[in-house]
């Protein structure tokens, strides 16, 4: 009997483990859809989605799927920026997972892995360890399955990730049940639902409530087995889980459960629903023959010995044909207990060896202890032999069975232990990061507060600067105010002078020459050529007059000349170095507007400074020269002179060469050191502007 439940349980986790992997897929999907984005090379853009297109595509065929999906692998493989590939890592391990690639799974689910971790996404982490359980799973390394359920689910709850935590229950579950951990199957399984949408994940629901159902079977909760198959049941036929063929496995769910409390009518009742469905051997033989053998052995126990033992053999060659070993082992040992009821001793004997020895062949312990508790009942023999070695079995199953609960109970543990030791770890990083925040924001702010002070230093040195132009500039207006002013007084005396002497001498001569005209003695002769004479005195008065006033328009153009010129005495009387300068006299300082004129003041002004803080020179040459309708300022030093290649531009220097690009010249400056430095300034003519005032 328990060999056949554990058949039983196995055919239906086998179904659920089929709709796992589609929920799995439509989960991962759905959850991680918006959650992480990837950038491809834009050359495989186009490939990459196709791939990805043909991999969710239910329509197409598995191997066309499977070699699209290949495909995707290989590309993703060879791409070195894997860590933007991880949620088509995720796509190709599920599709893999639900076509049973367990090879191809293990690669895929391991480069997952490998990518969360060195990228540190704890919530792809989570999903590579659910899917490295899943596929543990499938090689039947259920410690190993366990143990990356358990590391899984304790991220998902960091996240609060109510979709991944309940289908990890149900992986949990899964392992659980397969170990014969009945009682931690079952919790699991109402942990799982604590999580789940019971609207929109009706797969999981229906997936629940059949682990809910077989474990309470198992622990003879029949009442409580028989509330969650029906609900199972109800849900099977809705039309969103859209799989119709699980009504029939639930039929045979219940139906079991009435058989396991010895009410075999209602029992037949179910057996019978579910072989109605005409499809049924064609779409599913393994669950056809099922329902067969549990109808067959319901009659039997009711000693309905009608249809029988025709029933079993229909049911036996189905499996056989299929090849379903524990079905096989089922079918004889049911064939052993019904020819034993009608006293075929011979028949009974053999189906029973039958069943021990293919049991033994494949090594499941449920199926060995119920060949052997036939055999031992049927050859009465060997019935001492046989059930001692049942005895021994059993014990040993139930061994492994506590050691399997004990095994879980210690993974979680360890893992709590590992996860606690993380989270320290992770609080000193966090105490790490929060000094090294703390140092970095120090020195931030100092370096801040030292900024501001050279800020502070630009600006004032700005506003200094803005000072002394205006000093030049009022010095400038104050030149050209006294120019004006001399000039008013030169033209008020000039004016004088042409009206009060001048123009009185003219009028003088002119009525005496007037008066003159009509004689011609020598007296008057005499007289005429002492008033030409007058006239050549009148005419030099004028020569000097216009003189003057050309003098007067030199001093208006040469006013910067001059201002320049006390720059030139105040550093011969200040500083020991000599000085000596030149400027030429054919530069045309009209076509030089006043902005200009203040930065070549301050060159010539930041240029001595230098001179006198750094040089050490004896003597200083200057000279202004026109070349070119350019305006050539050359200051040249016989100081210690400089490594022009090392030195750093300080503030005075890139000043100086701002002032010349303002102006729109060159500046260069030559030196090395023991030879002296040059500084040569070329500033172009520009028209001066009407409103400026020289």
């Amino acid at each position: 009997m328990e060999a056949f439940f554990l058949y039983l349980l196995k055919y239906n986790l086998n179904i659920l483990k089929n709709i796992i992997y589609l929920l799995f897929i439509v989960v991962v999907f759905g959850c991680s859809k918006n959650k992480h984005n990837y950038n491809q090379n834009s050359t495989n853009n186009d490939s990459l989605l196709l791939y990805s297109t043909k991999i969710t595509d239910e329509n197409i065929d598995d191997k066309i799927r499977k070699a699209y999906t290949d495909k995707f692998f290989n590309n993703i493989k060879k791409n070195s920026d894997s860590k933007n590939n991880t949620q088509l890592l995720i796509k190709i391990s599920d599709f893999y997972y639900s076509i049973k690639e367990i090879q191809s799974l293990n690669l895929s689910s391991k480069l997952l892995l490998e990518t969360s971790k060195k990228i540190n996404d704890s919530l792809l982490i989570a999903k590579a360890y659910n899917l490295r359980g899943r596929y543990n799973l499938e090689i039947n390394y259920n410690d190993s399955a366990f143990y990356y359920f358990t590391k899984a689910e304790k991220i998902f709850f960091i996240y609060k990730d109510s979709a991944n935590i309940s289908k990890n229950y149900i992986n949990k579950a899964n392992v659980q049940l397969l170990e014969n951990d009945f009682l931690g199957c079952e919790q699991s399984s109402f942990s799982a639902l604590r999580y789940i949408n019971e609207n929109k994940e009706i797969k999981s629901l229906y997936t629940i409530y059949n682990f809910i159902g077989s474990t309470s079977d198992e622990l003879k909760n029949y009442t409580n087995s028989l509330i969650y198959f029906n609900k199972a049941l109800e849900l099977s036929k809705k039309d969103e889980l859209k799989l119709y063929s699980l009504t029939f496995g639930c039929k045979n769910n219940i139906g079991y459960v009435y058989m396991s409390m010895g009410e075999y009518k209602k029992a037949i009742e179910n057996f019978k629903e579910g072989l109605k469905e005409n499809n049924l051997l064609s779409d599913n033989p393994g669950l056809y023959a099922m329902l067969t053998d549990n109808y067959a052995y319901s009659k039997f126990k009711l000693k309905d010995y009608s249809e029988l033992p025709s029933l079993f053999y229909v049911s036996l060659k189905i499996r056989e044909k299929n090849k379903l070993s524990q079905g096989i082992i089922l079918n004889k040992i049911h064939l052993s207990e019904y020819y034993n009821e009608i006293k075929d001793t011979t028949n009974s004997k053999k189906f029973a060896n039958e069943a021990l020895n293919l049991a033994k062949s494949t090594k499941v312990s449920s199926d060995i202890l119920a060949s052997l508790k036939q055999i031992s009942t049927v050859d009465k023999k060997n019935s001492t032999q046989f059930y001692k070695e049942y005895i021994r079995l059993s014990d040993s199953v139930q061994n492994e069975e506590r050691k399997a609960k004990d095994r879980f109970a210690r993974i979680a543990y360890e893992t709590d232990e590992v996860i606690q030791k993380n989270t320290k770890l992770e609080e000193i990083n966090r105490y790490l990061v929060i000094f090294a925040f703390g140092v970095f924001a120090i020195f931030a702010l100092l370096y801040a507060v030292r900024t501001q002070k050279m800020r502070n230093r630009e600006l004032a040195f700005k506003q200094e600067q803005q000072a002394t132009n205006q000093q030049i500039y009022n010095m400038i207006i104050s030149h050209q105010e006294k120019v004006d002013a001399t000039s008013n007084y030169e033209k008020n005396r000039m004016a004088q002078e042409l009206h009060d002497g001048i123009l009185s001498k003219m009028f003088g001569t002119r009525m005496n020459l007037d008066s003159l005209n009509d004689a011609n003695d020598e007296a008057t002769i005499a007289v005429r050529y002492n008033y030409i004479q007058e006239l050549k005195s009148i005419e030099q008065e004028i020569r000097e007059i216009s003189h003057d006033l050309s003098s007067e328009k030199g001093k208006l153009i040469n006013n910067f000349v001059n201002i320049v010129i006390e720059l030139f005495e105040g550093q011969q009387k200040t500083f020991d170095s000599n000085l000596v300068y030149s400027i030429d006299k054919t530069i045309q300082w009209e076509k030089l507007d006043n902005t200009a004129k203040i930065n070549l003041y301050r060159i010539i002004q930041e240029t001595f400074q230098n001179i006198n803080k750094y040089a050490k020179a004896k003597t200083i040459t200057v000279s202004f020269t026109e070349d070119n309708e350019n305006i050539v300022l050359k200051i040249e030093d016989d100081g210690i002179g400089f490594d022009t290649a090392k030195k750093k531009k300080g503030i005075g220097l890139k000043n100086m060469i701002s002032r010349t690009e303002e102006s729109k010249g060159i500046y260069d400056l030559a030196s090395e050191q023991g030879k002296g430095t040059i500084t040569t300034v070329t500033f172009p003519y520009n028209e001066i502007k009407p409103t400026q005032i020289l």
